[in-house]
């Protein structure tokens, strides 16, 4: 379902949610109150430090709204608790999944509210669960994807799609997009400085070329802008993108660099148009202005627009932590909803894009998390023709220094991680209600 935008506030007596489903009996769910379970006709799904399992019960919730349940996202409340009918089945998912769940009775919610209804909160009605399309080539790649690692670990069902499902129209089937450690520039991030020869490498490079002769490309970074443009168009038409690491600064280039030669580095042999900054399209971007190319073969950056440059190692910048922002939820429940979280500072983690510098971002982007004093952003959002599209630098919240060829992180022991608890914010983001706009 595509929707857009989400203004105003619900009315403290937001009329009882009808709920149906598919799952029964959480984990010793609390009757809020000490009364008996019996008269207590709410589900209460806590997302503070009282909740174990933060990260599945995103899945609770996500499997839940799939089988037709409708659930309230109370924003602010309890770092950003849930609220449904009781139905036996979810409270069974939940006792499988080991999510904390509590009981509530018809005086309870209404409490909640009242509080809801005086406070910097609102609760934001989800309606479906939006179809998953995650961005991957599905020959195994020696890293990891983080959302991919977030989705299996909460039971969130998700498709692999790639240049040829981009290319042939299939975007149009997901109302949520991901993107992750793509290169669209097609330089393939310049691994060949440092991995010359590698097999992983060799493949990367085969499958691309495969695929940019399949489509009738050129070369692989003229079959990589067509992709990006592709993307551009599905946020126009109405889709949700949540992109992170490289992904997110390197389909910014493509798009700008639309008839211009920036593969600098493309398998160590294409000259890169010595003019080509002065050339840059950025009018065809959606968060990035005015970067400045990283046109050098020997240098692996894309641009400026990364603060941490962390294979730029005359310029890398060290790691320190970055705040959420808090947002009116009742003004603006689309920022408010993408920071719901249990933590307001969060340590920081490397990727080959790890932040952005504020003075690159275009007007009107939305900074929803920095580093206090540092000229770069970390979490950004905004709006595209009737879409959205949200940035996250690095690649995995649990793992600062990641490396190529490190293992994958064990979400088991982090089930309450504030980074990953961002991306899956974004997961459930589509599912909200729309709001139509107030004049």
């Amino acid at each position: 379902m595509k929707r857009r935008h989400f203004l105003g506030s619900l009315a403290a007596g937001l009329a009882a949610l009808a709920g149906r489903g598919a799952h029964a009996m959480a984990p010793v769910p609390r009757v809020i109150g000490g009364r008996d379970d019996s008269v207590a006709g709410w589900l209460v799904i806590p997302m503070d430090d009282q909740q174990p399992e933060q990260l599945k019960a995103y899945g609770l919730i996500y499997r839940a709204l799939k089988a037709g349940n409708r659930t309230e996202w109370l924003l602010n409340y309890r770092a950003g608790t849930f609220l449904m009918e009781r139905d036996p089945a979810v409270e069974k998912d939940a006792a499988l999944s080991g999510v904390q769940t509590e009981f509530a009775t018809d005086s309870d919610v209404l409490d909640i509210r009242a509080q809801i209804a005086s406070s910097n909160m609102d609760s934001i009605p989800l309606e479906k669960a939006p179809k998953i399309g995650v961005y991957q080539v599905r020959d195994a790649l020696p890293w990891d994807d983080a959302v991919k690692m977030a989705l299996e670990y909460a039971d969130v069902d998700y498709d692999v799609v790639w240049d040829a499902e981009v290319l042939g129209g299939k975007l149009k089937e997901y109302e949520w997009l991901h993107l992750h450690h793509e290169d669209f520039t097609g330089q393939y991030s310049k691994f060949f400085l440092n991995y010359a020869g590698q097999p992983w490498l060799n493949t990367m490079i085969r499958n691309n070329e495969e695929m940019q002769r399949q489509w009738g490309y050129p070369s692989v970074p003229e079959e990589k802008k067509a992709v990006a443009r592709k993307i551009r168009q599905y946020v126009q038409d109405g889709g949700f993108l949540f992109a992170m690491c490289s992904a997110t600064e390197t389909i910014e280039l493509a798009l700008a660099a639309e008839g211009v030669d920036i593969a600098a580095a493309y398998a160590d042999k294409t000259p890169a148009d010595p003019a080509a900054n002065a050339k840059m399209h950025w009018d065809r971007t959606m968060a990035f202005e005015n970067a400045h190319l990283e046109l050098s073969p020997s240098i692996a950056s894309f641009s400026d627009i990364d603060g941490h440059q962390v294979n730029n190692l005359p310029l890398r910048q060290p790691l320190g932590a970055f705040k959420l922002f808090n947002f009116s939820a009742k003004i603006d429940p689309v920022p408010s909803m993408l920071v719901q979280c249990h933590k307001q500072i969060i340590p920081d983690y490397y990727g080959l894009t790890t932040s952005f510098m504020q003075r690159r971002l275009k007007p009107g982007v939305i900074v929803l998390a920095d580093e206090p004093g540092a000229p770069w952003a970390k979490y950004i959002h905004g709006d595209y023709g009737t879409g959205t599209w949200t940035f996250l630098g690095g690649h995995d919240p649990e793992d600062p220094q990641h490396q190529v060829g490190d293992p994958p992180t064990d979400l088991s022991l982090h089930p309450k991680s504030p980074g990953y608890r961002l991306i899956l914010n974004n997961v459930l983001f589509p599912a909200a209600k729309k709001r139509e706009l107030k004049t």
